[in-house]
């Protein structure tokens, strides 16, 4: 969310920002619904000053004899027009509050303009594999490997959703285990284990809603949503607190399946693994001064291109533009392996700063050096998404006759006879 008093300041500025970003919003309507608000609230509260004053009067008024008929009266109106006042204003702040989510973050000044096709390529990094034969697809490995039953679980869910199968099922998770370690030992976040049923409140604080409703997996009875990914639960862990500087920055990482409904997708790629409305992620999170944030997000654009380079695939880096940023980010980084038999680039990361956006929703603060309460900055990034670098693994270590080649630093976890 942004600051209101920023927007009343530079109205054209959130325009320009909210034009970039492909999205809809009405800033003239947001305004006029705060200066409304603002005048309804001066006369509320001097209303309601002048009613404590004369109540205060009224029992002298009394004991000196003197005739109150005429006050009572006049304080009755009073009363009533305070209590059409606050309707009012309960309206017109609600009203106000759910224009104001409809407002995305506003890109960085050094984000691209445009959109997919602006996105700037800013690195590569590991090295491409020279094959001495043609490299089949994921699917194809995964028939001759039985890593995958996609009949089976369409059986049980429909289409959109995995099983995976004997040494597919040890795969995903050596894959999950050893990212999580990676993380931890090597990096020194902290690990959660989080609930995957959020409230509607915990979907607002991320900026999820609500925007993405119709991509989300809702039970209705309760009012909870499925993740879409752990950055959900784990922002969402310290809402409404105010931490103390000595508690940041703080870095947490988290497994969690995933759940997408994928409602605005139609069209784009979905062999196999590349887009499911189920998958798993390692999700990185850090909260910390907002001095400190985008030397955070470097930060973390290298832990997870260090998996990548411990799992010996290669990949590139591109800085987003404007309109192909989420609704909440600030600054976007995408990291996309290499897969040699689909002979394409796949998106296993996004590293994103959302500086003050999340906080605000989520009323994340902390108490700065000087006693002051300020919101923190949130970022968030896969660290990194299974499907589509277990697409990567496959055909990157496959051999000619479809066997595969399993890495040492993932073997290790897994506890049979390969």
């Amino acid at each position: 969310m942004l600051d209101l008093k920023f927007i009343r300041e530079h109205p054209e500025l959130v325009k320009k920002a909210v034009e970039n970003k492909n999205e809809k919003v009405d800033i003239d309507r947001i305004l006029n619904l705060d200066q409304d608000k603002r005048k309804l609230q001066f006369d509320f509260d001097n209303l309601r000053a002048h009613q404590n004053k004369v109540s205060k009067e009224i029992p002298k008024l009394k004991k000196a004899s003197g005739d109150t008929s005429k006050i009572i009266r006049e304080m009755s109106e009073i009363s009533s027009r305070i209590k059409e006042l606050s309707a009012a204003l309960h309206q017109t702040s609600e009203l106000l509050e759910s224009e104001l989510l409809k407002i995305p973050n506003l890109p960085d000044p050094d984000v691209p303009l445009g959109n997919e096709s602006q996105n700037r390529l800013i690195k590569t990094g590991g090295t491409k594999k020279v094959f001495d034969f043609e490299p089949v697809d994921h699917l194809a490995l995964s028939e001759t490997n039985k890593l995958l039953d996609f009949q089976r679980s369409a059986k049980l869910s429909g289409s959109g959703f995995f099983a995976y199968t004997g040494l597919g099922a040890m795969l995903e998770r050596a894959l999950i285990n050893f990212m999580l370690d990676f993380h931890i030992t090597k990096h020194g976040y902290q690990e959660l284990f989080l609930p995957v049923l959020v409230n509607r409140k915990a979907m607002i604080g991320t900026g999820q809603l609500p925007k993405l409703e119709e991509d989300m997996y809702r039970i209705e009875e309760d009012d909870l949503f499925l993740i879409p990914t752990s950055e959900v639960s784990l922002t969402n862990f310290y809402a409404g607190e105010i931490l103390n500087l000595k508690d940041l920055p703080r870095k947490l990482v988290s497994y969690s399946p995933c759940f997408r409904r994928e409602a605005g997708s139609y069209g784009k790629e979905t062999k196999g693994l590349q887009r499911m409305h189920q998958f798993n992620k390692v999700e990185m999170v850090r909260i910390v001064e907002p001095e400190n944030s985008y030397r955070a997000l470097e930060e973390m654009l290298v832990d997870a291109e260090d998996i990548l380079e411990a799992l010996g695939l290669h990949y590139r880096i591109l800085t987003l533009a404007t309109g192909d940023l989420s609704f909440a980010s600030a600054k976007t980084y995408d990291i996309e392996v290499w897969a040699p038999g689909t002979g394409k680039y796949l998106e296993v990361s996004s590293i994103s700063n959302f500086k003050d956006f999340q906080a605000r929703r989520a009323s994340l603060r902390y108490r700065d050096r000087n006693e002051k309460v300020n919101f923190v900055h949130t970022l968030n990034g896969s660290g990194l998404a299974t499907p589509r670098t277990m697409i990567a693994l496959l055909e990157t270590y496959q051999n000619q006759d479809g066997s595969l080649d399993l890495l040492t630093c993932l073997k290790s976890y897994i506890q049979a006879d390969l």
